[in-house]
């Protein structure tokens, strides 16, 4: 249970970020949605009777103001998902620089700039959890994702150093990584939806069609699991790497 803890979720708005919202919220933890996308977030945080924040993943300014309005309505910051990210599909022939530079930007100095800007917060306040969504592409890969798969096994190695430095500091911050397989998000759909149709089945052939388990996850099959991660259940656990994705990765 997160009873009494304040959570801070980026891309909150919809998609594993909204599932793990409710589930934390109805934890006990006192939430705040962090997104771009207002009137979504708005509306998702007063279902689950949090808070709103408009954030920026990819501004300094952003983060720094996001982390004093959460101080300054809750007093603390115990655990932060940082979850806000985008996908594209591309081949080293198809990908462009600014689509790859952008998606860096989101999704891997995006974390970064939320653990730079959390740890002193959660510090102060005796420590915490911070959680930064990976993919199966940050083990593995495929053809299309060339820039996402670059991102996200940034986020990987990128987690075990900073959560290194946390322990070798003694903040008391503990920060995992959460390795989704193929969940049925906007994100996902908006992606394969960008292919041409051809590319597209090829695509679920070799990725989807290759889990074992022989479905598409949902986001509630990952959000209980960073519920875990948020919670002292894994008070032993930091630069570990948790795989959710229905046995894609074991073959």
């Amino acid at each position: 249970m997160l009873t009494d803890k304040v959570a801070l979720v980026t891309g909150g708005a919809s998609g594993i970020g909204a599932a793990a919202a409710t589930i934390m919220a109805k934890q006990g933890a006192r939430v705040f949605i962090g997104d771009l996308q207002e009137d979504l977030g708005r509306t998702q945080a007063a279902d689950i009777g949090g808070a709103f924040v408009r954030l920026d993943v990819t501004s300094p300014d952003d983060w720094a103001a996001c982390m004093a309005e959460v101080e300054d309505q809750a007093g603390g910051l115990d655990i932060l998902i940082n979850n806000a990210g985008i996908a594209a599909g591309g081949t080293l022939e198809t990908e462009t620089l600014e689509r790859f530079n952008r998606m860096l930007a989101i999704n891997l100095a995006g974390v970064f700039l939320g653990c730079q800007a959390a740890v002193p917060l959660m510090s102060k306040c005796g420590g915490g959890s911070i959680i930064n969504v990976s993919s199966v592409f940050g083990q593995v890969a495929d053809q299309f994702s060339i820039a996402y798969s670059a991102t996200k096994g940034g986020v990987r190695t990128m987690t075990k150093a900073i959560a290194l430095d946390c322990a070798d500091r003694k903040t008391g911050v503990r920060v995992n990584s959460i390795h989704p397989g193929f969940v049925s998000t906007p994100m996902v759909a908006s992606a394969t939806g960008a292919m041409p149709d051809d590319v597209a089945d090829a695509y679920g052939a070799r990725t989807v069609g290759q889990t074992p388990m022989g479905r598409i996850g949902e986001p509630d099959d990952i959000a209980e699991v960073m519920a875990f991660l948020a919670s002292d259940a894994s008070r032993y656990m930091t630069g570990s790497e948790i795989v959710v994705d229905g046995g894609f990765t074991a073959r």
